[in-house]
């Protein structure tokens, strides 16, 4: 890995100073040479393929990618730029995670009061750690789904954008949409807030008329999606998981607001009615589904352009970091009702053929293991080449970034990552990344 080291020490020279003064993004030119590529298709039926190339070059310019061309072609020794030795590794699109809440980290669980007294620069700066470690691990594109603190993710965004920040390219949602001590509501009882508390109900409403102007005013502020709590969070006082707390009509309102903007909506959804309630509203993607039943999965097929994001690893992180940390018993037992029915939902619906795209709920364990989840999504019904699709070009399509990222094509970002082995024969070896190039821009995993 010299030769990779080499390229990237500049990038790693300003994060050791903490500079601010970073390469523009998305401006990096470089030929990747990789002992083998893997340019996921997206799926049109449940069991769609993988085009595997063998020892191929990415050729990016300016930030894009300009060709994927076999290694014996000449033309893929191109003159006036760096070429990249990955011969030893596998090559595949930067992965995506439609599920991440870079904001927040795990301990954060244990006693929501420390959203009220962490300053918006100390957040920043949490999130941008979490950013770093994110890309890291090859997510070159992620959703940052919610926050507490209303603009620190637009401003993580913004930052990541024009280089002052290292992370993945990022749609940010703004604050949950969500009713009054609802799952998406920042409210501790018997706790006093601070005078300048509005900011942390920024989405809180009722009614649908409510609610329209609470989508309309987020988006104003920034917001790439909006996000709407359909039933009750795991990890929240009092709520009941699964629950219904939003409204079919309130859900509606909100996705006619962000549809008549160009924009999508995700709905973080326990229960079964919940998420009916948002799939016949109109939403785009459901976050967690821990309950769906048949008619959910029916629902869904019928609807044809919604995809559920399943978080099917971290109840396993939550159940033992938070034993060791005595975490409050209620958030434990709900998370062991949770995880075991979460699995095996996922395995229905992957059998049913309903879309599934990949998202972690990341911010429940620390950032940096998203790759984890890919070994349960495999042991619980999905194929390599379907896990992989789920995490890049089937993603990128959810997400509306289809013609951006999520597969090594001409036009694209250049965005990949590499791998030692195959993913398709061990789906465990995308846990240990070895490189990340995001926009021609090349990065090395620490510990490698």
């Amino acid at each position: 890995m010299r030769a990779l080291a080499l390229i990237a020490c500049f990038i790693a020279a300003f994060a050791a100073r903490g500079e601010t003064a970073l390469p523009k993004p998305d401006s990096g030119s470089i030929a990747v040479s990789c002992g083998a590529v893997l340019v996921p298709q997206v799926s049109r039926t449940p069991v769609g393929g993988i085009d595997a190339r063998r020892r191929s070059v990415v050729i990016i310019r300016g930030g894009r990618i300009a060709d994927v061309l076999p290694e014996s072609d000449a033309a893929s020794r191109p003159a006036g730029i760096p070429v990249l030795d990955l011969h030893e590794y596998t090559c595949l699109p930067g992965l995506i995670d439609m599920h991440t809440h870079l904001n927040d980290r795990p301990e954060d669980t244990a006693d929501l009061r420390v959203y009220f007294t962490r300053s918006a620069d100390e957040t920043l700066a949490l999130s941008a750690e979490n950013a770093r470690a994110t890309l890291l691990a090859g997510f070159t594109t992620v959703r940052n789904v919610g926050t507490y603190t209303a603009g620190t993710d637009f401003a993580l965004r913004d930052a990541i954008d024009a280089g002052r920040v290292i992370g993945p390219r990022m749609q940010a949602s703004g604050p949950y949409l969500t009713i009054p001590h609802g799952g998406g509501d920042l409210y501790v009882p018997d706790y006093r807030e601070p005078a300048d508390n509005a900011r942390f109900h920024a989405g809180v409403a009722r009614g649908p008329e409510q609610f329209a102007a609470r989508a309309r005013a987020i988006l104003d502020s920034g917001a790439d999606l909006l996000k709407v709590i359909a039933s009750g969070a795991v990890l929240a006082y009092g709520g009941v998981p699964g629950e219904p707390e939003m409204t079919q009509e309130e859900i509606a309102a909100v996705v006619k607001v962000a549809h008549a903007a160009g924009k999508r909506v995700a709905a973080h959804a326990h229960g079964a009615e919940s998420i009916r309630m948002a799939i016949a509203a109109g939403v785009d993607t459901v976050e967690h589904a821990s309950y769906l039943d048949d008619a959910g999965i029916a629902a869904a097929l019928a609807q044809g352009h919604v995809a559920l994001s399943m978080d099917v690893y971290n109840g396993d992180y939550i159940d033992t970091e938070g034993r060791r940390q005595k975490w409050p018993e209620e958030f434990l037992r709900k998370n062991l009702e949770t995880t075991e029915v979460q699995r095996q939902v996922f395995t229905k619906a992957v059998k049913a053929g309903v879309p599934i795209v990949f998202g972690t709920d990341a911010s429940v364990y620390p950032h940096g293991l998203n790759a984890r989840q890919f070994r349960i999504m495999v042991e619980r019904g999905m194929t390599p080449t379907q896990a992989i699709r789920a995490a890049t070009s089937d993603a990128a399509k959810f997400m509306g970034w289809g013609d951006r990222v999520g597969t090594l094509e001409r036009g694209k970002f250049g965005d990949l990552i590499a791998v030692r082995g195959d993913p398709l024969a061990d789906i465990t070896v995308l846990e240990h990344v070895a490189a990340v190039v995001k926009g021609g821009l090349v990065f090395e995993a620490p510990g490698r």
